[in-house]
């Protein structure tokens, strides 16, 4: 579990680091959340979540306030959220989670990637059944069982577990997101958790090698270049 999930991390940070990009991003991901769920985070839990993560990754308040402030209105774009999925170089499995209002030029846009660099696109569900959606928490600590017995006594459906070299890594159910999180916190207070996110964890990872490596390089870039792309989830392990 550990190693998967590491293995995606570290690649998604190599092809995430334009900020501009990560910025635009999350301005319109937290607009879109704003809009249709309302823009007090206290009653809008989604939108809370969002927040605190861009916060963790150093999106500037102003970025947050101007997309909450253009939600406030009530006009402006109308986003819907589409998902692709496929086979990526290499034979690796991907998912790609898009921010969209025109879905005729993103389709366009994340086929390209797909064929300019001799991958697949597949039908809807094609690979999301090897994936598992769930929420992630990673924390300094030791004590395992202290933190179990918290989640449990709060009825948190934990998929897993893990302490290793004194972090402790949790996943649980997307769906468990918040009760999980408000246990961790009621439990330790002063607990700084650093992964914080929900995201599509692979049931097995794909070894990629060779000219492979250059290719999927090449399908992550474009795909990060792409400004309706939100999230990218795959099994790709890089061999060294």
């Amino acid at each position: 579990m550990g190693r998967a999930y590491q293995n995606r991390k570290e690649s998604m940070a190599k092809t995430s680091d334009a900020k501009a990009k990560v910025y635009s991003r999350y301005g319109r991901e937290i607009y879109v959340c704003a809009k249709n769920g309302g823009i007090d985070p206290d009653g809008n839990l989604t939108l809370r979540r969002l927040i605190d993560k861009a916060k963790k990754d150093q999106v500037p308040t102003h970025v947050i306030d101007k997309a909450i402030d253009k939600a406030k209105g009530g006009a402006g774009e109308d986003f819907i959220t589409v998902r692709f999925e496929g086979f990526a170089p290499g034979g690796c499995m991907v998912i790609i989670d898009c921010l969209t209002d025109n879905n005729n030029r993103t389709f366009g846009d994340v086929r390209q990637c797909f064929t300019k660099t001799k991958a697949k696109i597949g039908a809807q569900g094609a690979v999301a059944h090897m994936f598992d959606h769930r929420a992630i928490f990673e924390f300094k600590g030791n004590d395992e069982e202290l933190v179990l017995d918290a989640l449990m006594e709060a009825d948190v459906d934990v998929s897993e577990i893990e302490a290793d070299n004194g972090v402790i890594t949790i996943l649980a159910p997307a769906t468990e997101y918040f009760k999980a999180k408000n246990a961790l916190t009621a439990a330790l207070p002063d607990v700084e958790i650093d992964v914080d996110e929900i995201s599509f964890i692979p049931q097995t990872s794909k070894v990629i090698s060779g000219d492979d490596i250059a290719m999927f390089d090449k399908f992550m870039e474009m795909l990060n270049d792409c400004d309706d792309v939100q999230d990218i989830y795959h099994n790709a392990e890089i061999e060294e």
